[in-house]
């Protein structure tokens, strides 16, 4: 990227990686690499899926959790842990807590998904809500360790965190050795920075590639910048990558390792969403949509050989799911509204209904206008929303009602 940090990059290194792996075999799943044909064919080259999303947690972070919560002293263990997350790592922090006897207890963002709470839960940590995004719950967490001495465990900028995340670049390399780009959504950094740690180390001619949140992109200006730089107010709807501040840690390594950083953006992470649902059969939360939204963005920066997307986690809100396939849709083109003036007369909205059930496109709702005093005497204006089969289906049934007589006014 011809970013460079002064400092060199020791935190981290392959060995602690292998080791890390060695210590998850038996704990964590190789999840598996499927296919995409729909991306291979827009991008010209092999697009793999790497599905954390059906990861033990439904995400990477029980990797890195574990890792880190075995790695501690007995009595620090006996203290107990603490940790910080939207979701995701709250989970892995869990369930590794739970494997490991250790008690634990979870700040998550007020606001945070409802399903994500109760998973936290049920796999046995202590729950508080605190803050409205990831950063503030960190501080909450953190004076939480200072006050009771727990351990606090960090998503992201800790090196066995790190080394816990770099195994899904180890499973990688052994499941599609012929990989030369790599795509990976970045938060905080945690998974991107050990996932290059690895790859790097064994394959430095594949291609790495991070991708955030366009309303949620610390690391651009920070790469810049030269250190991490923060956020006044990061929106948007992937709140698995969802902060306002690159870890230190991961940063360094970032800046030393990765190939580039791209940004996509809302509309591209719901499309994305979208076909993961449709064409791979896979449930994946919008940040780990995020590498599929790149390659849908800008398809023609990935030719040249096979790509594997990392899906990094499948936890979504069934409610934000509902909202996100309308709006994945509609970006799409498969949502189709139109205002036509018909005849005020009876049969006229069944005559107009007629010709777009000839056209195949599903009504979703109808409203009428009789009081606007830009209507004639004799007119009605209707609101249609339709359901339609993609752009060119839109372009079809607008062609068709002005060519059956009616007057389309937006």
């Amino acid at each position: 990227m011809n970013y460079r940090v002064p400092q060199p990059v020791p935190q981290v290194m392959l060995d602690d990686v292998r080791g890390a792996q060695k210590m998850l075999s038996g704990v964590s799943r190789v999840t598996a690499m499927e296919g995409s044909r729909h991306l291979s064919s827009l991008t010209g080259s092999p697009v793999h899926f790497k599905c954390e999303n059906l990861q033990r947690t439904g995400s990477f972070k029980l990797r890195g959790a574990y890792v880190r919560i075995a790695g501690l002293r007995p009595e620090q263990r006996a203290a107990g842990v603490v940790a910080a997350s939207a979701g995701n790592h709250a989970q892995g922090v869990a369930l590794a807590s739970s494997l490991l006897g250790v008690r634990s207890t979870v700040f998550m963002p007020v606001g945070a998904p409802l399903p994500k709470v109760a998973a936290t839960q049920e796999y046995g940590a202590e729950v508080r809500m605190h803050g409205h995004v990831v950063d503030e719950t960190l501080a909450a967490a953190q004076d939480y360790a200072d006050r009771t001495g727990a351990v606090f465990i960090h998503p992201f900028d800790h090196r066995d965190i790190i080394a816990g995340q770099g195994t899904v670049g180890l499973e990688i390399l052994e499941q599609c050795p012929e990989v030369r780009t790599i795509l990976v959504g970045i938060g905080g950094g945690g998974l991107a920075a050990g996932l290059a740690v690895a790859v790097k180390a064994l394959r430095p001619d594949v291609r790495i590639v991070g991708v955030q949140a366009a309303g949620a992109a610390a690391y651009p200006p920070s790469l810049r910048a030269g250190h991490p730089v923060s956020l006044d107010d990061p929106v948007t709807m992937a709140d698995g990558i969802k902060v306002g501040r690159p870890g230190d840690i991961p940063f360094t390594i970032i800046a030393e390792l990765l190939d580039d950083v791209r940004t996509v953006s809302e509309d591209a992470l719901s499309s994305a969403l979208l076909l993961c649902l449709e064409r791979a059969k896979l449930v994946v939360e919008p940040a780990g949509c995020s590498p599929v939204a790149a390659l849908l963005s800008e398809p023609e920066l990935y030719g040249g050989g096979p790509v594997v997307a990392v899906l990094s986690g499948g936890n979504v809100d069934p409610l934000l799911l509902q909202r996100i396939l309308r709006h994945g849709m509609a970006a799409a083109g498969r949502y189709l509204s139109l205002r036509l003036r018909v005849a005020d007369r009876p049969g006229a909205l069944a005559g107009l209904l007629a010709v777009l059930s000839e056209l195949d496109a599903n009504v979703l709702d109808v409203s009428h206008v009789r009081t606007d005093p830009r209507l004639g005497l004799t007119e009605v204006e209707v609101e249609l929303h339709l359901e339609t089969k993609g752009p060119e289906h839109c372009a079809q049934v607008a062609r068709s009602l002005h060519g059956a007589g009616y007057k389309v006014m937006g």
